[in-house]
């Protein structure tokens, strides 16, 4: 029998209302190790949902991989290059690509009666994906784009229907400068998307790329490029090198090379802000541990003290020091476990009632989001609540030294 595994039941088991200092400090070092674990489930489902959540904004509009002109990867400018249905069949059987498109880019004005505004009209053909875009509609439903024909359709942002003042099923003109001459196109507004994004919702509208083919003036099957879609994003610098290998510095029909950029080269600025979370996230968590691992110590120290003359009957009885601390040590784990339950409970209620409800609201033009995205992942859970059971253990090793300290005479006087 493990007997200071038993005794430590025996201790913890107690509810004869006689010990007036130990339930104290046992439901002190129990809140303590609760509130720092809910935190942390808190904070690292706060990230995660968050820069989940960005990313998965990032990669609607610029796709987790770019297939491209070498010229437009060092110029302001977009160069066209042929991306052929002899193309997008390698592209899509790169493995690992989940998805390939086409997209071509031209700039222009839209221009209302009263007002005017400067946009990047990006052309998408029959093959775009749409669960992006339909996840962030907020007026009217997605065209059926085309890369053969039109009937000059047009997607734009909430921010540009304000600026405006245009809902759907409106018509708008849009001016096009060229190197001689102005050409104007009529549109029809027919969705409002709103990604909360500044640096895409205030530019990026979406047409036929039929549209932007014409405007620009390109020969038959050139385009700005090709968007990649991967199966896992975890696996996106593996995928890269796959079309590093298959695709770049090989020529189209017209001797343009090809290169390729992934989401962290198209947008780095992005990924280190994000990036710069994580930091927040270790510091929280090295606080909320320090935080539990001082009042399981405190708690422990006080419930030592309470114990001075069962520690002293037990001397005189044989039991050795090392039986002693393992006895306190099991009864502080399973103080430990009460707190990790209670925490789990609070912290994973949060997030699920945040999920649910969306209490917690954001300043959309701060944060590009309208409420804090929180994301459960169950394998981090149990790390933290492995972690802190382990470093709480730790840190009240030294502590239950103090046992070795009491003298038996003395301590079966004390009270």
């Amino acid at each position: 029998m493990n007997l200071p595994l038993y005794i430590a039941k025996r201790i913890y088991g107690q509810r004869d209302g006689q010990r007036q200092v130990s339930r104290p400090a046992i439901r002190i070092a129990t809140l303590g190790v609760a509130i720092g674990l809910a935190v942390m489930i808190v904070t690292v489902s706060v990230v995660l949902g968050f820069k989940h959540t960005i990313r998965d904004k990032v990669v609607g509009f610029g796709s987790h991989i770019q297939i491209q002109n070498v010229l437009s990867s060092s110029a302001t400018v977009t160069y066209p290059v042929c991306i052929d249905d002899s193309m997008m069949h390698v592209l899509q059987g790169i493995e690992g690509v989940r998805h390939a498109q086409r997209f071509a880019l031209t700039q222009g004005i839209l221009k209302t009666e009263n007002d005017f505004l400067g946009v990047v009209f990006k052309g998408v053909g029959q093959e775009f994906d749409r669960s992006f875009l339909n996840e962030n509609l907020i007026e009217g439903e997605l065209p059926q784009f085309s890369d053969s024909t039109t009937d000059y359709p047009l997607v734009i942002s909430k921010t540009m229907a304000d600026k405006l003042k245009l809902k759907t099923n409106d018509r708008i003109h849009a001016y096009f400068i060229g190197d001689e001459d102005v050409r104007v196109r009529r549109f029809t507004v027919s969705a409002i998307y709103q990604t909360n994004m500044k640096r895409f919702d205030d530019v990026i509208c979406l047409t036929d790329l039929y549209v932007t083919f014409k405007l620009n003036g390109w020969f038959p099957g050139q385009c700005s490029g090709a968007e990649l879609l991967v199966n896992d994003f975890s696996q996106l610098e593996q995928v890269s090198d796959h079309v590093i290998d298959k695709v770049n510095h090989t020529q189209d029909h017209y001797h343009n090379l090809f290169t390729s950029l992934n989401i962290y080269e198209l947008y780095p600025q992005v990924f280190s802000w994000l990036e710069l979370l994580d930091i927040n996230v270790w510091i929280i968590l090295a606080l909320m541990i320090a935080v539990a691992g001082f009042t399981m110590i405190s708690g422990l120290l006080i419930i030592i003290l309470e114990r001075t003359q069962m520690i002293g009957i037990l001397k005189a009885l044989g039991a050795r020091n090392t039986t002693i601390r393992h006895t306190f040590l099991w009864f502080s784990a399973f103080i430990i476990g009460q707190g990790l339950l209670w925490g789990n409970f609070i912290g994973v209620g949060i997030v699920l009632l945040q999920n649910w409800t969306g209490f917690v609201t954001l300043d959309p033009q701060t944060y590009y989001v309208s409420e804090a995205p929180m994301e459960l992942n169950v394998p981090l859970i149990v790390l933290l609540n492995v972690v802190t059971l382990l470093i709480s253990v730790f840190v009240l090793i030294a502590p239950s030294y103090l046992v070795s300290h009491i003298h038996p005479a003395r301590s079966m006087r004390y009270e």
